[in-house]
């Protein structure tokens, strides 16, 4: 963006420093003419408040740990790579690749290598991963699956996994011209703006159909479409119980039987809206932190509006099907259940609360306005309304249908802990009590499965004080978990053209739930599409990237409604380090004021620097107000 389409937002204090300082942090964000400013503060002009922090700290094993786990990734990252892949970043695997299904499993492999440089990873991560990415689009493209560097058409929850990737550019880098344009041009398709895919209804405020992507919704599929997933989904139950000639889910995978659960699904799903649909507000944000347009803003709102007024409509509970008419349960003989990616199936409650999780936490980022909660919120009390108690715990229905709720089992904490870190509200926490064993958050038994946020208990154990061993235990657990994969690499003598699309991700060495909790103080992004919510970020200023500067290692030792305590340590014995602290990944928040050692200063700003003399440790309580800035991409220079 050039320099006559800019804001001035800097990150300034009360604090005179000088002036190199500040110079090298003049502008906080780009954003073009027509975006937005500021939420509630005031335009941040030239400064930086400097706090310096100058006491001999032995180092403490997390820090060890967490520079250690910094490093090794890089050359872990690089091996994955090298078995895997081609010259040109292409996938070692087969000519022919049919169906809908397999562009977000190829992103999936690498989709955290631009956070790992973010978060303070080698700077040829950054380049490595944009290469990756292309790579990724031509293959795919080859295959058939992506139309114009869009996946043509898939479901939210898988396009929600591979554009995570994505996303994750801005972070590490805002000013790239080409993320942005395609930022901006991927938008669109959900936006009505792309008439090769007129995927959204602006007047009824609805997707036209749960598979959507570049190349307009899908109203109709094939059994093409499904060829590589039929196998997968006769584990699951039927998506109805009463298709003609079918009995149970071995349907799937019987050539006869079929055809009868793929008319039923486009007759009954194809042509409404649900609520997975919620998780393109990720894709829609993503184009607003380049831009600062409003409009990206307001179709946020606008469709996160539409999810809460349609729950108030059907007395308080998440309808899982909108038909073309604007009208709950259209397609499916008037019942709000039975929706595609529904209540009913393939994984009934999952979806309906982390669909709502991403959509509301998009919209309190973009409004400020907590009420957006309530969604999410709702579909919890519902389940807690509808809890059991089996052998001394508690059990949630997983799924309804025509014979009511039924699948109970234990909920997933993540989710829970997930909605109490956004609102930071006391029913939240109280929720979360009702419905999990929160004593049994003080123990780590470390499991890695697709996603890469799995302990949320026991992070959230550590923030109560319950925990203290924690960092070290998840940053030891991580460091592990990248050795047992990178073993896992070395002895893959696979057939390339035999192995499963998921084959690279279940491999994939960057391993960063560990670095994410204890560095930024939140739990890592919902992995089906959500963004990196968090309190802190940082910058170095004299490398001028993101991440944390050499040997320095940070822990979020305390969070809470109105701060957090933050401990900075230093590990080099010779060199002084400089780190800028922002309030978020995307200057949404506001740093009202730092204390160190009793000594508590006034820091109005979005970010501050922190001066680390040589082998110097400390902690910080910082004082910061939550979501008062309209969230973008940007260097704090």
């Amino acid at each position: 963006m050039c320099a006559t389409q800019r804001y001035v937002h800097c990150c300034v204090g009360l604090f005179v420093v000088c002036w190199s300082m500040a110079a090298a942090c003049r502008t906080m964000a780009a954003e073009p003419s027509g975006g937005e400013s500021n939420r509630g503060g005031p335009v941040e002009r030239e400064g930086l408040a400097t706090i310096e922090i100058a006491t001999p700290a032995t180092p403490p094993d997390w820090a060890i740990w967490q520079r250690r786990l910094l490093r090794r990734l890089h050359p872990a990252a690089l091996e994955f790579v090298e078995k895997y892949t081609r010259p040109d970043g292409t996938l070692i695997w087969r000519d022919r690749w049919p169906g809908m299904d397999g562009s977000d499993d190829g992103y999936e492999s690498f989709y955290n290598f631009p956070l790992y440089y973010a978060l303070g990873g080698r700077e040829e991560m950054d380049r490595l991963s944009r290469r990756l990415w292309d790579a990724v689009t031509r293959q795919f493209t080859e295959y058939g699956q992506v139309d114009r560097e869009f996946d043509g058409y898939y479901d939210w929850m898988h396009h929600g996994e591979g554009y995570t990737y994505f996303y994750f550019f801005g972070l590490a880098d805002a000013t790239s011209q080409k993320a942005r344009q395609r930022a901006v041009r991927f938008a669109g398709l959900c936006m009505d703006e792309d008439p090769a895919a007129p995927n959204y209804d602006p007047v009824r405020k609805r997707m036209r159909s749960p598979i959507t992507g570049s190349r307009g919704p899908r109203l109709v599929n094939t059994a093409e479409d499904w060829v590589t997933h039929r196998s997968v989904l006769a584990g699951y139950p039927l998506p109805f119980d009463d298709i003609p000639h079918v009995t149970d889910s071995s349907a799937w995978v019987d050539d006869r039987q079929f055809p009868f659960i793929l008319e039923a699904m486009n007759r009954r799903m194809m042509q409404a809206d649900v609520p997975l649909n919620l998780t393109s507000t990720s894709l829609i944000l993503n184009a607003y932190m380049y831009t600062g347009q409003p409009k990206y803003r307001q179709w946020i709102e606008e469709y996160v509006d539409a999810w809460l007024e349609r729950t108030r409509r059907n007395g308080g509970i998440l309808p899982d099907n909108v038909g073309p008419d604007g009208e709950i349960g259209q397609t499916l003989d008037g019942k709000w259940w039975g929706g595609y990616y529904g209540w009913k199936w393939p994984h009934g409650l999952f979806n309906q609360v982390e669909a709502t999780l991403i959509g509301a936490s998009n919209a309190y980022l973009v409004s400020g306005d907590p009420k957006y909660l309530q969604l999410p919120r709702s579909v919890l009390q519902l389940a807690r309304t509808n809890a059991r108690t089996q052998q001394g715990r508690v059990v949630v229905p997983h799924r309804h249908g025509d014979r009511g709720w039924y699948d109970y089992r234990p909920i997933s904490s993540e989710h829970l802990v997930y909605l109490w870190y956004i609102s930071q509200d006391e029913r939240d926490r109280r929720l979360m009590e009702d419905l999990t064993d929160v004593s049994g958050f003080g123990t780590l038994q470390y499991r890695k499965h697709k996603g890469d946020w799995e302990h949320a208990g026991p992070w959230f154990a550590f923030l109560q004080g319950r925990n203290p061993d924690y960092p070290v235990r998840i940053l030891e657990a991580t460091h592990g978990e990248m050795q047992r994969r990178l073993r896992e690499i070395r002895h893959d003598r696979s057939p390339p053209a035999q192995r499963d699309v998921h084959h690279w991700q279940q491999r994939n060495p960057v391993v960063l739930e560990g670095l994410v909790q204890t560095m930024l103080g939140a739990p890592n992004h919902i992995y089906h599409g959500g963004l990196l919510h968090c309190r802190l970020f940082y910058f170095d200023p004299i490398g001028k990237r993101p991440g944390l500067p050499p040997d320095v290692a940070a822990l979020v030792e305390k969070v809470s409604p109105t701060g957090v305590r933050l401990r900075l340590v230093n590990l080099s014995p010779g060199t002084l380090r400089r780190v800028i602290v922002q309030a978020g990944a995307f200057g949404e928040h506001q740093f009202t004021s730092v204390c160190y050692r009793q000594h508590a200063q006034a820091v109005d700003r979005r970010c501050f620097q922190v001066e680390l003399q040589p082998g110097a440790g400390g902690s910080l309580e910082i004082g910061m107000q939550r979501y008062v800035h309209h969230p973008r991409y940007g260097f704090p220079w």
